[in-house]
């Protein structure tokens, strides 16, 4: 790919964003001065041809019903970001598709890049909160285009010392850690109704809409699939709350519910509930938490305890209607678990050092039960609810207490892109997460301990979904039951099954699968209540490796690993890692001169594991982790690329891993006592 540099290897540019994001919200900082209508669609129906505009008969041609897997993006962010515009960013939705069916994209610093194998399906998430305000600053028509702010805005390379950067003294807030709280629009831009500024949203919002309908393939091929979708970015005291919100289909509320309109989650699930899927139109909606690992406990906090009970079972019926999945992997690390987190027990997981945003030496301080603030600046104290991994035992926790489990997700993974290139994930290719700021390896090969650190930054994630046709039900339907897994941008495919009978020659069985399906419960499913005594669950578990392409060369798998998680007495959370199959005692790895694999590995493996210290009367969540041979980190790949002499120092930092175990993530599966 082309590679062109366009700013200095070190760029206030970040700080830059946190203060013109907060100018356009806050009322404080100083200046010298419409959606479509809703479809009567029927969603039952089949789509219509995008050539012939005809109704397609039957399924799509690859129809299975035992599932296929598909590999997509829920989780991108084009120009009509604030973030991304400013980190100069040209691409729209309509750009951002067309990369995910595998054309070019050009992008900051003029270079072009294109996926090496193309997406089954994607959303465009653009944030909310500022889809108004930056539409409205970037249109020579907007009766504010000439306000400062949005001059500040439009400027993507500003200069410190210029009379119109009094933002900094906002930037300086941001950087002193004081938050700022809920965002409330700002008068001078948006009108002391702020109507113009919703207005602006509404019409940024429709266009969304008119590109996925674009892209959707209505053929009886079904290659590509669209989803409506947008970020519902909280920011609490500088805390990530975010949130995706994707819709089943082309019926969608008119307008997006943004940070700005409802400042608590409670407010963004009731208004998705009302809305879209009690409005009786054929609407239906879930959210998808991420970057809970700089949440500071406060993505999966329970904070509805002292409600009276019928408030709190209320609410976690809510939550878990609204929420069935989990970004688990992204560009800014994994979200499945960490070591050295307060009262887990079960002793170090090495596969929770992978990916780690914020950094392993020195490590964060673990919170003690508390959420605090300040993550995105490195602040603040590392939750254990910041990882999926302790979420779901404090979801079974509930379960005990009230008999909802609120916190009931799925695995997924996404990249949270900023160049409008969903499912850009492969280490050899990356190209950088933030636009102009580090589209030269010099500029991403840094390191520090400030927010947004270029070189901690992966290529990230891709969704995985088991279902029977790549349509939009079919892939909602699944995504509603969990039958998800996420991988680390590889695409392995994973099959997770429990059961309560034994599974002897289950694997190699030609009729696998649907003995599989039909004897027990897929990833994302209970297990039903325990058939007699004595019984303990099984699971099976199987994966191929990724295919690979003409062009890009895969790993072989190294083992599957199952993870065991169910809570304790007080406050404790207890964890098991099984190794199932493969091989445990591998040898196999990598040349970290020439980047070329050592060792073997499998092409598929598949087995199966029965609880030996099944407790009936414990709620117990299971889950199943793939993992490949190991290979170099991104960053390895390109300090390789250069002279030894001019190597980036961060090269040669011992705390930036040089290699990685790709892998992939299954939804879980609960057991729940009778009674």
């Amino acid at each position: 790919m082309n590679r062109s540099a366009a700013h200095p290897p070190f760029s206030p540019r970040p700080l830059v964003i946190l203060a013109a994001t907060l100018c356009l919200f806050a009322t404080a900082c100083e200046s010298p001065s419409g959606a479509p209508a809703a479809s009567t669609h029927d969603a039952s129906t089949r789509p219509v041809d995008i050539t012939t505009g005809e109704s397609v008969p039957g399924p799509c041609v690859d129809h299975n019903p035992t599932r296929n897997a598909y590999f997509g993006e829920l989780h991108v962010h084009t120009s009509l970001s604030l973030d991304a515009y400013t980190f100069e960013t040209v691409g729209n939705a309509d750009d951002a598709y067309r990369f995910a069916r595998g054309e070019p994209l050009l992008i900051a610093g003029g270079r072009t890049i294109q996926l090496e194998r193309p997406l089954d399906f994607s959303a465009v998430t653009d944030h909310a909160s500022t889809m108004g305000e930056l539409r409205l600053c970037t249109d020579p028509e907007s009766p504010v285009y000439a306000h400062r702010i949005c001059k500040v805005v439009r400027n993507t390379n500003p200069d410190p010392k210029s009379e119109d950067f009094d933002v900094f003294e906002s930037a300086q807030n941001v950087v002193s850690g004081r938050g700022v709280g809920f965002p409330l629009r700002n008068a001078e831009l948006c009108g002391d109704d702020f109507e113009i500024c919703q207005l602006a949203m509404d019409s940024v919002w429709a266009e969304h809409q008119r590109a996925a309908e674009r892209f959707q393939d209505r053929s009886a091929n079904c290659r590509f699939t669209t989803f409506n979708g947008y970020e519902y970015t909280a920011t609490p005291d500088f805390a990530k709350v975010h949130r995706n919100v994707i819709f089943r289909n082309e019926i969608v509320p008119d307008r997006v519910v943004s940070w700005v309109d409802e400042p608590s989650r409670w407010g963004l699930w009731r208004k998705l509930d009302e809305d879209c899927l009690q409005a009786g139109r054929g609407c239906d909606a879930l959210t998808i938490p991420h970057n809970s690992n700089l949440s500071n406990g406060q993505m999966f906090e329970i904070d509805y305890r002292e409600d009276p009970l019928e408030m709190q079972v209320e609410k976690a019926r809510l939550w878990q209607k609204l929420e069935p999945l989990i970004e688990t992997m992204q560009t800014k690390g994994s979200m499945e678990c960490r070591n050295g987190l307060w009262r887990v027990f079960g002793g170090p997981d090495p596969q929770c050092d992978f990916e780690k945003w914020r950094a392993i030496d020195p490590a964060p301080t673990p919170c003690m039960g508390q959420s605090e603030a300040g993550a995105i600046l490195g602040q603040g104290c590392q939750s254990r609810l910041d990882f999926a991994r302790y979420a779901l035992v404090e979801g079974l926790r509930e379960e005990a207490r009230i008999g909802v489990n609120p916190i009931k997700i799925g695995h997924t993974a996404s990249t949270d892109m900023h160049n409008a290139n969903p499912g850009d994930t492969e280490e050899g290719s990356y190209d950088g997460v933030l636009g102009a700021d580090d589209q030269r390896p010099e500029q991403r090969l840094v390191r520090h301990m400030k927010a947004l650190s270029p070189a901690a930054f992966n290529p990230g994630g891709l969704v995985g979904v088991w279902a029977e046709e790549n349509t939009r039900d079919a892939l909602f339907d699944s995504m509603k039951r969990r039958e998800t897994f996420g991988t680390s941008g590889t695409r392995i495919q994973p099959r997770f099954f429990g059961r309560w009978h034994s599974a002897d020659g289950l694997c190699g069985a030609h009729d696998f699968l649907e003995r599989a399906y039909s004897g027990g419960v897929a990833m994302g499913g209970d297990l039903p209540p325990r058939p007699w005594a004595g019984a303990a669950p099984t699971f099976v578990v199987s994966a191929q490796r990724d295919p690979g392409a003409p062009d890009l060369r895969s790993l072989a798998l190294q083992k599957i690993q199952i993870i065991k998680a169910w809570p304790g007495d007080g406050e404790a959370m207890h964890q098991q890692v099984h190794d199932v199959v493969g091989d445990s005692q591998s040898d196999a790895t990598v040349d970290l001169t020439t980047c070329e694999p050592q060792g073997t590995g499998y092409d598929s493996l598949c087995g199966s594991w029965t609880d030996p210290d099944f407790d009936p009367d414990q709620h117990a969540v299971y889950y199943a982790r793939v993992l490949e041979n190991p290979s170099c980190r991104w960053s390895t790949i390109q300090c390789n690329q250069f002279a030894p002499q001019d190597r980036p120092v961060t090269c040669d930092d011992p705390l930036l891993p040089k290699m990685i175990q790709e892998r992939a993530w299954t939804s879980p599966i609960w057991y729940s006592p009778q009674g």
